[in-house]
């Protein structure tokens, strides 16, 4: 069995915690077989104007954000006083974090264009930082038009009327958010902030249960008021409101903090302190927005905004992290990871993500030594060793990634049902190194583990479990339905179609093998095992010549070294005679070409 197959699909090199619109856990991850060696050192500026414009606009169009300010920047230095060059590097130097030089190319733009709402949205957040909320309060409010500049410049004013230490100003300003359902937790939301910063309890305690009735399984809100509950003395309800996040979605590295300081009789602290603080939330909330909608540089300018407000902020620091690391930009983005507090709970987390971005950056010894350094330090970090294991599998050292898996399962102790995937990894880890009954009994495991909640990410298991007994004329009927559920899972992952169709030609069921490989390879054309499957079933219903066309391409592909010897073999003397498997009469024949 090839393992390229597997790779693309199964769950990829390391998961953590990351922050969806509006605070939502998901997934922060990179797959290992993506790798591309990062650029160190961009090429140096260009001679002219227009090369840099040039070099600029690609490098933009690529989402690459320093190498856009780079040019830019060069390009805006031979001809300062080009309205247009001097808007589009504000723009690259924003969204690069270059904010003193962003500050400034927006001051000479509104030299120019009074009403350009970025460069008064950018100032705005200068001034409020500066604890100028009057002259904020300025510039935010004569911004941009539309529904998000309204939004963005609505709930800043209101807290730069906290800064001013007007509380039922600021209350007001926010009661201007009406009209739309999709503003009413946002405005609840900070609502409740602003009064608990205020000092109004009552009104923050109505306002955030209004947003936690809501949204329930949103993190932001969900700690917010937990952490006012257990600041006005009720521990049992906040303990309560945690936990039922964790029922939903376990082991979140900040509900897991937050239970451990109340079981200890800890009283949490407020969820923001200070002006400043509430301001960057409202960024960080757009910005995590936009990051999940794929609005990549407003997502940027947002988070590098609110982490100049509040350098400490954790989710927009895991938010721009995971952004930058999407655009393949590496070494900035473990820059931003790097300025997680130490004692954040989400520290260790981070610390996995930094492997996995010095992994993809080609630094590989960098990468392993820094997880097994995060291991050491603590022997039992379950995570740390899943991402050990993952990285390990990721370089095909199959043996390796096995035992550290172990070790992961050891100290796991009980495994409960979101730790499904680390039997799934592993098994993939002992089939790869040729130690069957282990991996066929991790892959049960894992299915036995996975609640039918995870929805697709259960095909995973049941394609591997299924494609691995046809590929071994092991269990054909149940490996058959399994194959059929994870393809009624996973409609169009080319990979899954063809171990279903696979396991119709192991039934000897050719027609319908050449019907799911057909469709297989219109999903994935370019896969060698895919191609060589189509080739074996074109073969077995008489279509010799479509049989070697699809082995040479198959040939074409780089399969593996095991896989190419038998495709040339194939391509040579064709396949022997083989009478129909007894399992094929097993399956009944689905009706009307099912």
């Amino acid at each position: 069995m090839t393992f390229r197959r597997f790779s693309r699909i199964a769950i990829s090199a390391c998961c953590i915690f990351s922050v969806m619109a509006f605070g939502q856990p998901g997934t922060l991850s990179a797959k290992a077989e993506d790798v591309e060696l990062a650029i160190d050192s961009l090429p140096g500026p260009a001679e002219s104007v227009e090369g840099n414009y040039l070099a600029a606009v690609v490098a933009g169009s690529a989402r690459d954000t320093r190498a856009a300010a780079l040019y830019f920047r060069e390009a805006l230095r031979d001809d300062p006083r080009n309205p247009e060059l001097l808007e589009r590097a504000f723009v690259a130097l924003l969204a690069n974090g270059d904010m003193e030089e962003a500050f400034s190319a927006a001051r000479q733009l509104l030299q120019r264009d009074a009403n350009n709402g970025l460069a008064r949205l950018a100032l705005g957040v200068e001034a409020m930082k500066a604890r100028r909320y009057v002259t904020a309060r300025k510039y935010l409010g004569s911004g941009g038009r539309g529904r998000a500049a309204d939004l963005t410049a609505t709930l800043l004013s209101a807290w730069s009327w906290v800064g001013s230490g007007n509380l039922r100003r600021a209350l007001d300003t926010v009661e201007r958010l009406k009209g739309e359902n999709s503003y009413n937790v946002f405005r609840d939301y900070h609502a409740g902030l602003i009064a608990a910063v205020g000092g109004n309890r009552r009104e923050a305690e109505n306002r955030l249960k209004a947003a936690y009735d809501v949204e329930r399984t949103t993190l932001r809100v969900v700690d917010a008021y937990g952490r006012l509950l257990s600041v006005r003395g009720e521990a049992e309800e906040a303990r309560r409101v945690y936990e039922a996040f964790d029922r939903l979605l376990p082991r979140n590295p900040i509900v897991q903090d937050a239970l451990q300081r109340l079981e200890a009789g800890e009283r949490l602290s407020s969820l923001i302190a200070n002006t400043q603080e509430g301001a960057a939330e409202v960024l960080y909330g757009l910005g995590a927005a936009g990051n999940s909608q794929g609005d990549e540089i407003a997502a940027l300018i947002y988070l590098r905004l609110a982490t100049f407000l509040a350098p400490k902020h954790e989710l927009a620091i895991v938010t721009l992290g995971d952004m930058l690391e999407r655009l393949k930009q590496y070494a900035s983005a473990i820059e931003v990871f790097e300025t997680m507090p130490a004692n954040s709970p989400l520290r260790s987390s981070i610390d996995i993500q930094i492997a996995v971005s010095l992994e993809l950056m080609g630094e590989k010894d960098r990468a392993q030594k820094h997880l097994e350094e995060l291991i050491a330090a603590n022997p039992d970090n379950v995570e740390g060793l899943i991402a050990l294991g993952n990285l390990l599998r990721s370089r095909k050292d199959f043996a390796a990634a096995a035992e550290v898996y172990t070790r992961a399962v050891e100290a796991i102790g009980t495994p409960d049902q979101s730790r499904w995937t680390l039997f799934y990894f592993r098994g993939i880890a002992y089939e790869r190194s040729k130690e069957w009954p282990k991996a066929e009994a991790d892959f049960k495991k894992a299915l036995e583990l996975a609640p039918e909640s995870v929805g697709s990410d259960r095909a995973l298991v049941l394609n591997y479990l299924g494609y691995s007994w046809v590929d071994r004329h092991m269990n054909l009927d149940e490996a058959f339905e399994m194959l059929k559920r994870a393809v009624e899972l996973r409609p169009r992952d080319g990979y899954i179609v063809d171990s279903l169709g696979w396991a119709y030609y192991r039934l000897g069921r050719y027609d319908d093998a050449v019907r799911e490989l057909e469709r297989a390879i219109e999903l994935r054309p370019s896969d060698p095992t895919i191609n060589d499957h189509l080739g074996d079933a074109y073969w077995r219903t008489g279509r010799k010549l479509e049989a070697k066309f699809q082995w040479n391409h198959a040939r074409d592909l780089d399969p593996e070294p095991e896989d190419l010897v038998k495709i040339l073999e194939k391509i040579e003397k064709g396949l022997p005679d083989e009478e129909k498997p007894a399992a094929a009469e097993a399956v009944e024949k689905p009706k009307n070409g099912g």
